[in-house]
């Protein structure tokens, strides 16, 4: 049986590419060799050169097939690395999988509900064109599928009738993510001065923000839990086999488990057991958190609570539809402090009806709240969005569309963007480096950057909130200087070898 290659492109638009490892694909990794196959991992994470990369291992490797996840930003390095192996290899069978198709064929098949053909069709013909396999929702055991099945152009995993769709109790089943399979040392992410890995306790997040994305997509918004005791056993795999004493829960938001508590209280029963102290990191829904919650939160060794707050205006909260209010998120930062976590507060603007004013609105209460770090973002209509789907062209000949939110009728303008080409609009150097694809009708693009560089500025200064550090990526040489030879452990490993270091 020959080997499978899946790839993890870079992600460019990163000041670190070595933060967190990619977990979904590493789920299918182990799902690949739980059923025989053997697995090759290129993770072009933090990779300059990751052209020369894949040329080099396309034209030495035995595998055939190649798997390819993406979220939208990550699209141009993907939609090239196909390029790039079908120009190398002609006969190999290519993969997409992850977020990005995942939303494209959620706005598709909305359009297909409404009978109307737009840009979600024809972004996905584009990416049709040019992968063999299309894969939408769960990847896990849809890549098992498609090699069994003959590689059909789209399998559809992010129906809940589908036998490849997640339930809780498959997500229970599931082997637990394969790290052995990337060098997990050359990840480097801290929390309180300890080294840390990530993990993913739940899938899915019910609510429906009006920038987010995959609010059609059930994989996206239908909640799936593992049990207490599965997530305490992933967490004793890391800690035994990595020796790390950090965890962070990448979960759109832990608090939505009706059975946080128990979960806490089972990590603390775990850290007792081993005798040590963790220390960990999540995500909150500002509306739902109680003292309750931050008092076992705390008890597990929680010290960093991240909450995506958004805006700092009532307005703007009634139109991205957040459900919670300015009184919510206020009172979620009081109880976090008044147990001693530290806050990061995700903001971001240009939304339906944005203005100047509302801007300063966010700087206002970011000053007023203190978080103990913050991001703020431009937001990007993407695919699966309502600020996507439910626009229309401004008119025939226009590359502007409008997205109005009925009940006020604020409007957002998005020029149209092609999201195999572009990934610019995705965050940036905080000190001064982003793009607006955005506007409204009280802020023209480019002022929508500058009040965002001035809100990143004014808060940090007055807090004395240093900016993020940058690691820069770094390029492959041969230790002969040129490419060639078999690739490093931090780029390349294999089931075969991998299996050696368990």
């Amino acid at each position: 049986m020959k080997p499978v290659c899946l790839i993890i492109p870079p992600s460019v638009f990163l000041l670190d590419e070595r933060v967190f490892m990619n977990l979904g694909i590493l789920r299918v990794a182990s799902v690949l060799e739980q059923n025989g196959y053997t697995v090759e991992m290129l993770d072009l994470s933090g990779i300059q050169n990751y052209e020369d990369v894949v040329r080099l291992h396309a034209s030495n490797s035995d595998a055939d097939v190649f798997g390819i996840t993406s979220t939208t930003p990550q699209m141009p390095a993907a939609f090239n690395i196909a390029k790039l192996i079908h120009e190398t290899r002609p006969n190999a069978k290519t993969i997409l999988g992850g977020p990005h198709i995942t939303l494209v064929n959620a706005a598709r098949k909305r359009e297909v509900m409404e009978n109307r053909v737009s840009r979600a069709h024809s972004a996905y013909q584009k990416l049709a064109r040019t992968f063999t396999t299309l894969i939408a929702g769960d990847g896990e055991e849809a890549v098992v599928y498609a090699i069994k099945n003959n590689f059909p152009e789209l399998i559809d995993a992010d129906d809940p009738k589908s036998p490849l769709f997640l339930t809780n109790t498959k997500l229970n089943h599931l082997p637990f993510p394969a790290r052995h399979l990337v060098d997990a040392d050359s990840y480097h992410y801290q929390i309180e001065g300890e080294r840390a890995l990530s993990l993913i306790a739940q899938l899915g997040c019910p609510f429906e923000c009006g920038f987010c994305g995959g609010r059609l997509s059930p994989m996206l918004r239908r909640v799936r839990m593992r049990t207490s005791e599965n997530i305490v056993e992933e967490i004793k795999q890391i800690h035994e086999k990595y020796k790390v004493k950090g965890f962070m829960l990448y979960d759109d938001e832990l608090n939505v488990n009706t059975k946080m508590i128990e979960l806490m209280n089972k990590i603390r029963d775990y850290e007792d057991e081993v005798g040590s102290d963790f220390k960990l990191r999540g995500f909150v829904k500002a509306e739902l958190f109680t003292n309750e919650q931050a008092e076992a939160m705390y008890k597990a060794g929680f010290r960093w609570l991240l909450v995506g707050f958004e805006s700092g205006s009532t307005r703007i909260l009634k139109n991205i539809n957040k459900k919670a209010t300015l009184k919510d998120n206020t009172k979620c930062v009081e109880i976090a402090k008044h147990h001693g976590f530290k806050v990061k507060a995700l903001m971001s603007i240009g939304h339906p009806g944005e203005s100047q004013e509302t801007i300063m609105e966010t700087h206002d209460w970011l000053l007023k709240v203190k978080p103990d770090d913050f991001d703020v973002t431009i937001i990007t209509t993407y695919p699966g969005t309502p600020y996507y789907d439910q626009a229309v062209k401004e008119n025939q000949d226009s590359n502007i569309w409008v997205y109005t939110f009925k009940p006020t009728g604020d409007k957002l303008y998005a020029h149209e963007v092609d999201y195999t080409q572009v990934a610019d609009y995705y965050k940036g150097d905080p000190n001064g480096g982003y793009k607006s694809y955005v506007y409204t009708d009280y802020l023209p693009a480019e002022e929508l950057v500058k009040l965002r560089d001035f809100v990143e500025r004014s808060v940090r200064q007055n807090l004395q909130i240093p900016f993020n550090p940058s690691n820069p990526s770094v390029r492959y040489e041969h230790s002969m200087g040129q490419l060639g030879g078999p690739l490093p452990n931090y780029i390349l490993k294999t089931t075969e070898t991998s299996v050696l270091d368990k």
